[in-house]
């Protein structure tokens, strides 16, 4: 064999059994919360300056920034309006319909949040969060601050759920509420009930 048909076959041996590891457990087995214990002790990810969806279910850290008041009721990637008062956020690298724990590092206050838009726009920021969950955690008057973002759930591209490095310390009725919250987002839309 010529070195480029060596290399083309280890390639494709190599992506079948990537395929098969990357096959996400039933988020309710003990195989996920021992991934989710595994991705919670790797080092975060650093920010990206570009779209890249990250379906490992890894913790980032970066700054967080909120959404200035003329955002209200604007549509969002998800296709929903954007409610100041709500649990909801921006992510350039978590799929949409993620349920993720966004801790302030500054001061250790922490809120859950499902990601339904894309943003924010500044290199170094990891998400864009609503007034509301500024406020919960104390970052309002500075306008941004240092978080950790840890996804508690994050739907794959095949439609399951995988269990992300915030589960490793969300309780059980947490993870269900999180897993039951992505396949409420991920779920298809009914056009004709969504248009009324």
């Amino acid at each position: 064999m010529k070195n480029w048909q060596v290399m083309l076959m280890a390639g494709l041996l190599g992506g079948t059994s990537v395929a098969a590891i990357a096959a996400s457990p039933p988020p309710d087995s003990a195989a996920a919360r021992q991934e989710a214990e595994r991705l919670n002790n790797l080092p975060p990810v650093a920010p990206l300056n570009t779209v890249r969806i990250d379906h490992s279910g890894r913790k980032e850290e970066g700054r967080a920034s909120y959404y200035a008041r003329h955002f209200t009721d604007r549509k969002m990637a998800d296709g929903n309006r954007m409610s100041p008062n709500s649990n909801i956020a921006a992510s350039k690298s978590l799929p949409l319909g993620s349920v993720a724990k966004v801790t302030n590092l500054d001061n250790g206050k922490t809120a859950t949040v499902k990601i339904v838009d894309r943003g924010p726009h500044v290199n170094g920021r990891v998400v864009d969060l609503t007034p509301k969950v500024a406020n919960d955690l104390d970052m309002k008057e500075k306008g941004t601050a240092p978080v950790q973002v840890k996804p508690v759930t994050v739907p794959q591209p095949d439609g399951s759920v995988k269990l992300g490095a915030g589960a490793a310390e969300s309780s059980p009725q947490e993870i269900q509420q999180a897993v039951t919250m992505t396949k409420e987002l991920t779920a298809p839309r009914d056009t004709e009930t969504a248009e009324k």
